[in-house]
């Protein structure tokens, strides 16, 4: 029998790294919030995937001053 909103933890890693890029399907918002209920190790894996994507973005938007470093040496 299949189940729509059951999902495997690699069916749940994608969703989380695809919704950064696009919104995801209610039927797929429901799964994905259903699995993350039920498991131990998926919601740990959103927290660091969160943390590092907000990390990548602040290194990508840092302008560092340039003259602050070279003064440094």
């Amino acid at each position: 029998m299949d189940y729509p909103l059951r999902r495997s933890c690699k069916e749940v890693a994608h969703m989380v790294v695809a919704m950064q890029d696009r919104p995801l399907s209610l039927q797929q918002t429901a799964a994905l919030r259903l699995h993350m209920a039920i498991c131990k190790a998926c919601p740990g894996f959103e927290k660091q995937f969160l943390t590092m994507n907000s990390a990548m973005k602040q290194w990508r938007n840092y302008a560092g001053d340039e003259s602050e470093a070279s003064s440094a040496k």
